[in-house]
């Protein structure tokens, strides 16, 4: 058992040496969303949106590296941006301050053109386009949706008041919601001039919403040390090997540090899992694994 557990930790710390690098990811339906402006004489507008919205991702990448954590991965996505990265550590203040990073870079973008007009009107025409893009994408995000910023933050508050597995749910339910609602604002759209761009912003809400099952998971992380000076509780929670990575998720609980008892099919224990060691295992592997293909894989 000490043998694989040396070698499930090797293996972790080989895959986040991995993702030390920044990448970007292009999603197909920012490709496609690209040659729909493209093919409407729009190919201007789209280049302006997108810088746009890379610029209002790297607000939060500075507010990240200013109290020292790191995003590594830009994914161009239909309407917009999201960066990803390691937060583990940061209280919930801070999460919700990164998340309105984005936003006020946008709104301090569009205050700034609206002085340079004031200052220098001639340069309104030239400029007209990147303050509207940078006013719309900071009021549009904060939008209660994934992969909105308004949607972390509204589940970071879900979760300080009602916990992890209310503040899923609570999610799942609002991108749903807002993807009927843009939906039916794109049905509707056909009895004047028909608004694709209704269609795409539905399609970006429902990839931010359920496209987590193609993703590693990065969960909203607690920091504990004030609370281990103090003294904390315990949650033992007793697990099979086909219990998935999401479900050892909402065993997660505010206030208590989680030890998972990972026991086989003949109910021997076979391995026991801290919070923090679980916590590598929830950011290296999709949550749809079970303890049991994480452990054979090491094998």
């Amino acid at each position: 058992m000490l043998k694989i557990m040396t070698k499930l930790r090797a293996k972790s710390e080989k895959r986040a040496e991995n993702k030390e690098r920044f990448t970007v990811y292009v999603h197909p339906l920012f490709v496609l969303f690209g040659v729909w402006f493209f093919w409407r004489g729009e190919l201007f507008l789209f280049l302006v949106y997108t810088l746009v919205a890379v610029l209002h991702e790297f607000g939060h990448a500075m507010y990240a590296a200013r109290i020292g954590c790191r995003l590594m991965r830009l994914r161009l996505l239909p309407c917009g941006a999201v960066v990803s990265g390691d937060i583990e550590g940061i209280p919930i203040s801070d999460e919700i301050r990164l998340a309105l990073a984005g936003p006020f870079v946008n709104a301090a973008c569009a205050a700034l053109f609206a002085a340079l007009w004031w200052v220098f009107p001639e340069t309104y025409p030239y400029t007209d386009t990147a303050a509207f893009a940078s006013l719309f994408l900071a009021l549009v995000n904060l939008f209660p949706a994934y992969p909105l910023d308004g949607g972390r933050i509204v589940a970071c508050i879900a979760v300080r008041k009602k916990g992890e597995g209310f503040a899923r749910r609570l999610m799942l339910v609002l991108g749903i919601l807002f993807f009927a609602f843009f939906c039916a604002l794109f049905v509707l759209s056909f009895f004047g001039t028909p608004n694709f761009s209704a269609l795409f912003f539905a399609l970006f809400v429902l990839v931010g919403t359920l496209g987590a099952r193609d993703e590693r998971y990065t969960r909203l992380s607690f920091d504990h040390s004030k609370q281990l000076s103090r003294g904390m509780p315990v949650r033992q929670v007793a697990v099979s090997g086909k219990c998935t990575v999401r479900r050892g998720l909402s065993f997660l609980e505010r206030g208590k540090l989680l030890e998972l008892l990972v026991f086989d099919e003949q109910g021997e224990l076979f391995c026991v899992l801290s919070q923090r060691e679980f916590l590598k295992l929830a950011k290296n592997y999709p949550i749809t694994c079970t303890f049991s293909q994480i452990l054979t894989e090491q094998e």
